[in-house]
């Protein structure tokens, strides 16, 4: 082989029976014509040969061979092909300054199967294959990488330039990100570990960025999925779960949900599959990229449910860390004000959702945002009053103090070492404070908080009557009015299809918890059994405001959004002028819009 190589070089001091050997190598490796068996065996004894004489292969007279092998779909091979070419491709690759690029690219580029039909889809014999070849992949990269100092880096640049895009299928997206993070199972190092993960999250906030609440709300407001909420949705007649139905219903067939639905199972069936010490690694990692962007993505919807994931699968050590985590950045001055205000709407939501975090955590969490908060009233009492939008993250964390209490309360008083812990915390110089919260927060969190704690003997003590009655005022409506910055709540319930099971089996609904309020024995409140956000019907507010079908727009708009943590005025009023049975809120609530940008503060804060 070294010889017919070397002779092609000087094609007219040869003899032309070796030119005719060279030429039918060729043909033999050009892939793009069916085979033979007996093509096919020789195939393979070229390549074996080629990768015995890798160091005569030279890109200026042999650069028809070199486009046979860079030009090859290993998804059509035969096993045996496919072993002795990814053979050639890792020798070629540690030839010196030559090939590196051109075999790391061929290897990129097979993290695809071929796509075909109409419908975009991965043929069933690719599919019974993926597996098999993202394996041998792997392991070709893995090789080269060991080989090549250089690998690692220019590897990382050839996949963020062949990463698939926003309007790629998604038959490609969801088998290129399963090969990439096959790479990233300690296979790689943690350098290439990190930057594989990171492009994966990436895509995903991509994508979940671009599923608007248009696009989740439709047309269907009366058969749509605010009418019960998702962990009913499994008891529907057909018995299918949601069904090729239900996704249309969630997102009338909107491309990005269910690329993002389909990639969702994929990385969580990754971060599955991991054991104790790999998870770890990759929750560091997950930890990093969420500081790093997803804190500060305020229209993600789901892409962040991949760290709740993975921290379900470790509670004591991943969620609780997490929990510890996102007060850090509350509590840390240094921290940007951005920052702050998303990670205490985080923490909020996360100690209210995940059903994997002890109540112990709650308590441990709870007192460390009590006490900044009560370091945040001696501060502000030394000096003079500052309008209210000074306080944004004061406000914000004594309201997620609150909506956790609203999820927890009952399941802390169950302890009688962390009831006395709970109620040993300062809420009655909190709540009395001159910054008076009680009128700042949302009040639907607020009424729920009020009503429980009462029950439960925490606020009797301190919290003014007059209090209790305020629904919503102008204190409220300043801190930030129809579109509040304190409605962003990342974990609401989570809306996709596919990847539902993994989320579901952690994640507390409203209509599971129960309150101190609340008689084990009998649901007296019916209509709030599928509510999913705390007091979210009208009816249970009747005794402190009335609305008027007939009001205009902005008043019944305005009286909609004080029921609702997460409201969506124009969609509530459509619904409620549709109603025969007068208001109500629907059954479950809408997720959470984001805050604005412009949450940065002026005042000083502790």
């Amino acid at each position: 082989m070294g010889e017919s190589l070397y002779n092609c070089k000087e094609p007219f001091l040869v003899d032309p029976r070796d030119m005719e050997q060279y030429e039918k190598m060729l043909k033999t490796l050009d892939t793009s014509k069916r085979k033979s068996a007996d093509d096919e065996a020789l195939y393979v004894t070229y390549l074996k040969a080629l990768s015995d004489a890798v160091s005569k292969i030279d890109i200026m007279y042999h650069h028809s061979l070199l486009n046979n092998i860079f030009s090859v779909r290993i998804w059509y091979l035969q096993r045996d092909t496919m072993v002795a070419l990814l053979d050639l491709l890792t020798r070629l690759a540690a030839v010196a300054d030559q090939y590196l690029r051109e075999c790391l690219q061929v290897l990129v580029n097979n993290f695809t199967p071929p796509i075909v039909g109409e419908r975009n889809e991965v043929p069933p014999w690719a599919v019974s294959r993926k597996k098999d070849i993202f394996s041998y992949l792997c392991e070709s990269l893995k090789t080269i990488s060991d080989t090549v100092p250089l690998a690692p880096r220019m590897l990382r640049d050839i996949i963020d330039r062949s990463m698939p895009k926003l309007f790629d299928n998604k038959a490609k997206m969801i088998s290129f990100v399963e090969c990439m993070l096959g790479l990233d199972t300690d296979r790689m190092g943690d350098l290439i570990g990190a930057i594989l993960l990171a492009k994966v999250v990436d895509l995903l906030t991509e994508l979940d960025v671009n599923i608007t609440w248009e696009d989740i709300l439709q047309e269907e407001h009366d058969k749509g999925i605010f009418e019960m909420e998702l962990e009913d949705l499994d008891a529907d007649d057909d018995g299918d779960g949601f069904g090729q139905a239900g996704t249309k219903v969630c997102f009338g067939g909107n491309a990005c949900a269910e690329k993002l639905d389909g990639l969702m199972v994929v990385v969580c069936e990754h971060l599955k599959s991991l054991d104790r010490q790999c998870l770890y690694k990759e929750f560091v990692i997950l930890k990093t990229i969420f500081r790093a962007s997803l804190l500060r993505v305020h229209r993600s919807k789901f892409a962040q449910f991949i760290i709740f994931y993975t921290c379900s699968l470790d509670p004591k050590t991943l969620g609780e860390d997490f929990a510890v985590f996102l007060t850090d950045i509350v509590t840390e001055k240094k921290e940007d004000p951005i920052s702050r205000m998303s990670a205490v709407s985080y923490v909020g939501s996360y100690l209210s959702r995940a059903r994997f975090i002890s109540a112990d955590t709650v308590v441990t969490i709870l007192k460390k945002l009590v006490d900044w908060c009560v370091d945040y009233c001696d501060h502000q009492s030394k000096r003079e009053a500052t309008p209210i939008p000074n306080h944004q993250l004061f406000y914000a964390t004594c309201q997620a103090v609150m909506y956790v209490l609203c999820f927890r309360l009952r399941s802390i008083m169950d302890y009688p070492n962390l009831k006395s812990d709970l109620f040993h915390m300062p809420f009655g110089f909190l709540f009395r404070h001159r910054l008076e919260p009680l009128k700042v927060c949302l009040p639907s969190i607020v009424n729920e908080f009020l009503r429980q704690a009462k029950v439960a003997g925490l606020v009797a003590a301190f919290v003014d009557p007059a209090a209790e009655d305020a629904i919503e005022s102008d204190l409220s409506r300043t801190f930030g009015g129809i579109n509040r910055l304190d409605m962003f709540f990342p974990f609401d319930p989570y809306l996709l299809k596919e990847s539902d099971r993994y989320i579901r089996p952690n994640f507390e609904f409203w209509s599971m918890v129960k309150t101190t309020y609340s008689d084990d024995t009998d649901d007296d409140d019916d209509e709030l059994e599928d509510l999913d956000a705390p007091e979210m019907n009208v009816g249970s507010l009747d005794d402190h405001v009335e609305i008027d079908i007939n009001s205009d727009e902005d008043d019944l708009e305005y009286s909609m959004n004080k029921m609702s943590i997460t409201p969506h005025h124009s969609f509530l009023h459509q619904m409620a002028m549709d109603s025969d049975g007068g208001l109500s809120m629907p059954a479950r609530i809408r997720p959470s819009t984001s805050p604005q940008s412009r949450w940065a503060m002026s005042g000083d804060s502790p």
